[in-house]
Parts: structure tokens; C-alpha cells; sequence
């Protein structure tokens, strides 16, 4: 196969996998281009602003992903709650299956758990590996919605997604000083954003298809936690039942899933890091708090994304505020 300095080369004896390889390292060197947050620089894509790997990544869900009814598939922005959701809805779904005393979120990171999408769509060079997994297939995604085909957005397919944001303000987080990350996140660009054109599609895709997206606020989650469990638990079609109610399961995964509780297992304080990512376990957990902010932007920082998010926002029936 063909490769470009974007991307290693990958032995697939899968045609259509292989035209899509070669179509992507030939379109991705002739897009805009900025610097990037962490490792890499970032492409515009389709209006959002990614690294090679996602854009290879939605252009093979888009050529070759074959979608099934009771497919979930977890959403967020980068440093919203993704390992957090990651874990509740896990926690959600196999409820049945294992004991919280000797639970696979106490042995394994949660992306270990519930695999990323646009990464696991290329292993082995072809969909095999996803076509393989029991149903109902969890799921994990940055990607934005509009950038899924309508075979799994439109209002005829039952995949269900779960996305979760939280204020702006608490996502800065880069190896960038804080005044040059605040910069490119202000003009959108920012791994997967801009970040508000992110939580519009899915909001409006949550208010348009409320069967198909629930929305969720990292906010909100902290807040209630039992209730938005609840809310989950319901909307993908799994409600708690009086028996469970009663024997406090909902709290069981509410306490298993808490940043305290996932933070301090040893799997979770590894450093190590994989050939295949760049970040180690311990990475996925932050200060898990809201309003964090305050300890890092300068009143002027916070005016200027009060004021962004305000306008971006407006009219839609939904602010951070």
C-alpha cells in the first residue's frame, strides 16, 4: 500500500478499506492546517479541526461501518467526562453481568473498556474486529455529529448516542502555555472543535431525535448523579427496576464510577505509556471539579469566553450558565 508521512502504512488485503487509506493520505496533506494542542498538528476537516488519525478514522465509519440497532455509542468533546461516561454507562449496561466487589472497572481503565470508535475502526485493516463484538456494542467518540453518515443519524436507525459537555472554561487543559492554548481555543481551534460547534450538533440532534441523542452536562452529572444515571439507565431502554431500587444499585454505580473511587485503583495511577497511545492511564484523571477555572484564567480570559460561549450559544435553548 501507499502511505504519506500522515500515516503508517497498514497491510489490508480489504479493497474498499485500501481505497479509503489511500483517499484520506491524499486528502489530507491539501487541507488547512494549524498547530495542535498536544503531539500533532491539526487539519480542518469538514469544519472541525482534527489530526490525521481521527479524519482516517471518520472516513472509514463513513465508508464501511455497518451500524446495528442497538449499537451505543458514547460522545464528548476532549476533557469533558469522557472517562467518567465512559464508565457509568458501562457500569449501566452490564449491570447484570458482574459484581461490584470484583467489578472490570477495578482492573481495567475505562477506554479499555468501552473501545474508541474512530480508533478501533482501523485495527487489523478492516471492520472485522467491530463487526465480531456482542451486541449491544458500546462505543466511545470525539467525533463530531455531523461528520457520522446518515445511516446512523437519521431518524430510521436505532443507534443510540450519549454525549456529555461541560463549560468551556473547565476544558483548557494543554502542554501549550495557558495564554497560547486560550488563543487557538477561542478561534475554534482545538482537537476535535471548535469546541461550541461540537455541542450544538449534538444538542440540536438531542432536541430534534430524543430518542436517538441524549445530552448530558458534565455540570449536571456532578450535580445529580443518581438522577442522571437514572435518566441513561431510561433512555437507553434499561430502566432500574424496583428490586434494584431497592437494593441501591444505582448508588452502587454512582460510588463505583465517582472520580475518588476510579482515580486512586492502582491501573488508574500507572504513568506508563503505550506504543499505541501517547497518554498513560493517569492522564484520564484530572481534578474531576467544576469551576476549576478560577484557579487558572485571568478575569479578562474568562470575560472573552463568557462572551464567545454567550454568542455562540444564543437562542438555541441551552447555555453553561
Amino acid at each position: 500500500m501507499e502511505t504519506s508521512k500522515f500515516f503508517p502504512i497498514v497491510e489490508t488485503q480489504d479493497e474498499g478499506y485500501q481505497k479509503t487509506f489511500k483517499n484520506c493520505a491524499e486528502l489530507v496533506p491539501t487541507l488547512p492546517r494549524s498547530k495542535g494542542w498536544w503531539l500533532d498538528e491539526l487539519f480542518q476537516y469538514q469544519g472541525f479541526w482534527m489530526s490525521s488519525f481521527p479524519i482516517r478514522g471518520s472516513m472509514l465509519i463513513n465508508d464501511h461501518f455497518k451500524p446495528r440497532p442497538t449499537d451505543i455509542i458514547v460522545a464528548t468533546s476532549p476533557k469533558c467526562g469522557t472517562t467518567w461516561l465512559r464508565a457509568l454507562v458501562f457500569s449501566i449496561i452490564n449491570r447484570a453481568a458482574f459484581d461490584f466487589n470484583d467489578h472490570p472497572l477495578r482492573k481495567l481503565n475505562p477506554q479499555e473498556l468501552v473501545l474508541l470508535f474512530e480508533g478501533h475502526i482501523h485495527k487489523d485493516g478492516s471492520t472485522s474486529f467491530l463487526d465480531e463484538l456482542p451486541s449491544p456494542r458500546l462505543l466511545s467518540t470525539h467525533i463530531p455529529y455531523s461528520l457520522f453518515p446518515k445511516r446512523m443519524t437519521d431518524d430510521t436507525s436505532a443507534c443510540r448516542f450519549v454525549y456529555i459537555c461541560r463549560d468551556p472554561k473547565d476544558v483548557l487543559k494543554s502542554p501549550l502555555s495557558l495564554e497560547e492554548a486560550f488563543d487557538l481555543f477561542c478561534k475554534g481551534v482545538s482537537h476535535y472543535g471548535p469546541f461550541w460547534d461540537h455541542v450544538l450538533g449534538y444538542w440540536k440532534a438531542s432536541v430534534e431525535s430524543p430518542k436517538k441523542v441524549l445530552f448530558l452536562t458534565y455540570e449536571d452529572v456532578k450535580k445529580e448523579p443518581l438522577g442522571c444515571v437514572r435518566k441513561v439507565a431510561e433512555f437507553l431502554g434499561v430502566p432500574f427496576s424496583q428490586e434494584e431500587e431497592n437494593r441501591k444499585t444505582v448508588e452502587e454505580i454512582v460510588k463505583l464510577c465517582s472520580f475518588e473511587s476510579l482515580s486512586n485503583l492502582d491501573v488508574n495511577q500507572s504513568v506508563a505509556k503505550r506504543s499505541e497511545r501517547p497518554v498513560s492511564n493517569s492522564d484520564f484523571f484530572r481534578k474531576g471539579e467544576v469551576g476549576d477555572w478560577v484557579n487558572h484564567l485571568s478575569p479578562e480570559m474568562v470575560e472573552k469566553m463568557n462572551q464567545i460561549t454567550e454568542q455562540k450559544l444564543q437562542g438555541i435553548g441551552f447555555n453553561f450558565h
